[in-house]
């Protein structure tokens, strides 16, 4: 009896518990849900704000881009007066180009540059010597690079092959606002002079102790063609050009170094086979010549160094011109007198440093023909001056 009443007791609290657990399942489902809305709600909220930051991030740097390139396209100094000296070399692509102009500072960014002128389809842009301005835009510096050439007031500025300090004033004067006078201060400046034998030492050093000389950079003004722009200093022309011939004598500093002379000498005997002779095998045989003469001696006896004395320009040398009392008068003393009568070229540079092996001591050229014709005794150089010469 009893256990049949536990019996149903027990099926009546199981009804219950059943009954219970019924009516909490829609209680528990309705919290997950309103759980998972809240979740939900704040997923959404994390994904707009990531989106509005990432949108505002994307506006700031797309500014600050757009502002960038903008900037960079714009000349780097609208109002500057600077002249850049720019080397482009061969092979450069337009990428290599912006990054040479962004380093010596005369355009904003070399990257920009570069895109620039691919979406603008510039090209062809030639390598060379250029002179730009922080002051150009873009446009203008394309313009320059596809004609070669500067788009400043550039000059150019030659100096022929034999000329002496002298004749190079007179040139100067004529092409840039400097006088002949300026030129001939600058040449006679020893502070100048010290300035660049500090900077070129090898080329400078003997020029600056040689005694009697006219001018000290005399044979050290190398010819050539040199940029000039409106402000540039005379000070920063001439120092081009002994740059220049320094640049040219490393070449030879260790063949002079092998030989009997030094650099002076070298410039200075350069100087007379320059006008003394026009082809290279006459030039290296003139410069035999002088040395055979120099080893016996003997006076070198050109007019080159009468005319240099005198301190002028004309054909005839007189025999009172051969009496001239000057260091430079190369009829009367022995040597290669002070220094170089001229600027000389590579071409004779070369020539007294590689002379033609002869036996000669007299040479004698045929005006009219450019011919020159060589003697070993006085006696046949009369022969041939006869012959050449007295008509």
């Amino acid at each position: 009896m009893n256990d049949e009443n536990q019996s149903e007791d027990n099926q009546t609290s199981n009804k219950n518990k059943k009954t219970n657990n019924n009516n909490n399942k829609p209680k528990d489902v309705k919290k997950r849900k309103s759980r998972r809305k809240k979740e939900d709600r704040v997923v959404r909220k994390i994904v707009l704000v990531i989106i509005l930051a990432l949108a505002i991030v994307g506006l700031i740097f797309g500014f600050s881009t757009y502002n960038y390139v903008k900037s960079s396209i714009k000349p780097l100094d609208p109002n500057s007066e600077e002249s850049i000296s720019v080397t482009i070399p061969n092979g450069s692509s337009n990428k290599m180009i912006g990054e040479i102009l962004e380093e010596e500072n005369i355009i904003n960014s070399g990257m920009v540059f570069n895109y620039y002128m691919k979406f603008n389809n510039q090209d062809g842009f030639q390598a060379g010597e250029y002179v730009f301005s922080p002051s150009m835009t873009l446009n203008e510096i394309a313009d320059s690079l596809k004609k070669g050439e500067s788009a400043l007031n550039q000059a150019k500025i030659a100096v022929p092959e034999g000329y002496d300090v002298e004749e190079i004033a007179s040139d100067i004067s004529e092409q840039t606002e400097f006088s002949e006078d300026d030129f001939l201060d600058l040449m006679n400046d020893d502070d100048f002079f010290n300035e660049l034998q500090e900077e070129y030492p090898e080329l400078l050093n003997d020029a600056a102790e040689a005694e009697d000389v006219r001018y000290r950079l005399e044979g050290y003004l190398f010819p050539a063609t040199y940029d000039y722009q409106p402000d540039m200093s005379l000070k920063e022309l001439v120092q081009q050009m002994v740059a220049t011939t320094d640049s040219i004598m490393e070449n030879y500093y260790d063949d002079i170094d092998d030989s009997d002379l030094n650099v002076q000498e070298t410039m200075t005997v350069a100087s007379l086979v320059e006008k003394e002779g026009v082809t290279e095998e006459d030039r290296k045989q003139i410069a035999q010549v002088f040395f055979n003469r120099t080893e016996a001696d003997m006076p070198l006896q050109s007019d080159i160094s009468i005319l240099y004395a005198l301190g002028e320009h004309k054909e005839l040398v007189t025999y009172e011109d051969l009496e001239v009392d000057s260091p430079y008068n190369l009829y009367q003393n022995t040597g290669y007198g002070p220094g170089p009568f001229d600027n000389p070229s590579e071409d004779s540079i070369d020539a007294v440093l590689n002379p033609t092996d002869n036996d000669y001591y007299y040479f004698v050229a045929d005006v009219s023909t450019g011919n020159v014709y060589y003697a070993e005794t006085y006696e046949e150089h009369n022969e041939l001056i006869e012959k050449y010469m007295d008509d």
